[in-house]
């Protein structure tokens, strides 16, 4: 499968795994480099020593092309760059501030860039700072996401009207008919990271990823706009911040019972009721924790049959 986006990272698949916190250190990174997409380790939940062994342990894991999530807002993003720079990666992808900050000192390292946005004056933005590649993020996906709520197969070709640089789709692909549907709305790759959340390989916690099985149609939500909006699959900590912002909590009231480590609480030490349970609305899709191998045979398989249907005209009126 030649294109854009398998062109642009070297890899055999345009199939991009989220860089979730918690769940993306370099065992999950290096099994989907190895299985033909692009591995990312999520540095958004490791302090920069960890950080820097994740990125070595990837290397030692696979020979193909890895890269890291980076969000401009992580407190020490300076030595998280060195660490980059120190140790040769040659991918990342931004999100969570202005990619004109830094996208062209990577370049001049020569690292390719991708930044993840969710609506198009963000697309608009991250292509005028010149970066490689946009991740367009539909209101589906889970963790952090965008105040709008606009759904990513909006999203896609609305962004794929206005922009040059290769689009990448994510919130809501978990399945080969997914990322088809994707594709021929004009994405040239895609992004799954729930998926991923539920493979033998993630780096999260048993529990979490057995709450990503058990979850249907209805079981997340979009929560916490007023401070920053993450989905979350609805357990004891939601209901209890959800009615707060029912009742018309302040922001601040709404930090102070958020607190600090919700999200390793949850999904990477399995606490069920009061940690943070990120996950996106393709959960209920997900019936199964399969190894990063099958999942990407099982998208691709999916995906060319879904073609092969699509051409024979099996579908068309």
């Amino acid at each position: 499968m030649n294109n854009k986006i398998s062109s642009l990272f070297n890899i055999k698949y345009p199939i991009i795994q989220g860089g979730m916190i918690w769940n993306s250190g370099w065992e999950l990174a290096s099994a989907v480099s190895n299985s033909g997409g692009l591995g990312l380790i999520g540095a958004g939940s490791m302090y920069p020593d960890i950080f820097k062994e994740h990125i070595k342990k990837c290397k030692e894991n696979t020979n193909r092309s890895f890269g890291v999530n980076l969000p401009m807002l992580y407190p020490q993003i300076d030595d998280m760059i060195n660490i980059i720079l120190d140790e040769g990666i040659k991918i990342v992808f931004t999100s969570a501030g202005n990619p004109k900050k830094y996208t062209d000192f990577f370049h001049q390292n020569g690292i390719k860039v991708a930044h993840v946005v969710p609506g198009l004056k963000f697309a608009l933005k991250a292509q005028d700072a010149g970066v490689d590649a946009v991740v367009v993020e539909g209101f589906e996906a889970g963790g952090h996401n965008g105040r709008d709520e606009t759904t990513t197969f909006c999203l896609v070709p609305m962004v794929k009207k206005e922009l040059n640089v290769p689009i990448i789709a994510a919130g809501g692909i978990a399945t080969g008919r997914g990322m088809l549907a994707a594709m021929t709305l004009g994405a040239d790759g895609v992004q799954m990271g729930s998926r991923f959340a539920a493979s033998l390989e993630a780096s999260s916690h048993i529990n979490f990823k057995n709450e990503i099985v058990k979850a249907k149609e209805g079981d997340t939500m979009l929560t916490l706009k007023d401070v920053t909006p993450v989905r979350l699959i609805k357990n004891e900590f939601f209901n209890t911040i959800n009615s707060e912002i029912i009742r018309g909590a302040s922001p601040e009231r709404q930090k102070e019972i958020l607190g600090r480590g919700r999200a390793k609480k949850g999904m990477f030490e399995g606490d069920l009721e009061e940690g943070e349970l990120e996950i996106g609305q393709v959960s209920g899709l997900i019936d199964s924790i399969d190894s990063v191998e099958d999942i990407i045979s099982s998208v691709i398989s999916e995906y060319n049959e879904a073609l092969l249907d699509f051409k024979t005209d099996k579908y068309l009126f």
